[in-house]
């Protein structure tokens, strides 16, 4: 072996060992920045979690555990206890992995009425006369019925009258959380109802905007019962319940 392939040699074997002191030293010092960094434990969300959640249900339905995370990535507003939040709700989606903080719960108050919406109910804002809206009558919390009439311009066809949607929930009336509009000098009324099937925000609106008169119907506050699906018509209410005889001498 010549001296200049001895030199490579030594060369290549001292850079194999600076290579290998370098990998050492690195594992080393990670090593000891992992055992004297602190941890914390804190609540992650285990899967989904939808807003509108109630905290008071996220450990008795799984959706919230513990894991022990290094202290300084706990997100600011982490919380420590579920009971922190037992008595609010989620503002926002919370999805799988992320830490529960404060920020993203808030009082039903703070929610308004949001705090009552969640599946298929939607909330849409009526504003009609005060006897459309039940002026004085109706509270927030009340259920109610929409009935209207309908005239269509067809020689095949009459006026009818029918119960278009059930069990309206009313989440907010005028001077409560909602301002009064006005139309034509007088003071309309306004009420914001929660439904509780999409197709029903469609029928109720349609009823409004179509109907050549409308109303809501409040409803017992306990124990309501609804009778089978029915429309009137000029026939239905001049014969119901009337003779035949009668109707003859009347010339119908």
């Amino acid at each position: 072996m010549t001296y200049r392939v001895k030199n490579i040699a030594v060369a290549v074997g001292l850079a194999l060992i600076a290579a290998l002191l370098t990998t050492f030293y690195v594992a080393n010092y990670k090593r000891h920045v992992q055992q004297s960094e602190s941890t914390a434990q804190v609540w992650v969300a285990k899967k989904d979690i939808p807003a509108g959640t109630p905290g008071s249900v996220l450990v008795r339905q799984h959706y919230i555990g513990t894991e022990d995370v290094v202290a300084r990535t706990v997100v600011p507003g982490a919380i420590t206890n579920p009971a922190e939040v037992s008595r609010l709700l989620t503002t926002e989606p919370i999805y799988q992995g992320d830490q529960v903080t404060l920020r993203r719960f808030a009082s039903q108050a703070e929610l308004g009425i949001r705090s009552q919406l969640h599946g298929t109910l939607r909330a849409i804002a009526l504003t009609g006369t005060p006897e459309e809206l039940l002026n004085g009558t109706l509270r927030p919390g009340d259920h109610v019925d929409l009935i209207a009439n309908f005239n269509y311009k067809s020689s095949s066809s009459e006026p009818f009258t029918r119960d278009v949607a059930r069990n309206l929930v009313v989440l907010s009336t005028s001077g409560n959380g909602l301002t009064s509009k006005v139309s034509n000098g007088s003071a309309n009324q306004s009420v914001i109802l929660a439904t509780n099937e999409v197709n029903q925000v469609q029928k109720v609106w349609f009823a409004v905007q179509n109907s050549t008169g409308w109303s809501l119907q409040l409803r017992p506050p306990a124990n309501a019962t609804d009778t089978p699906e029915d429309v009137e018509t000029y026939s239905t209410v001049y014969g119901d319940n009337v003779s035949q005889k009668e109707l003859n001498h009347a010339g119908h």
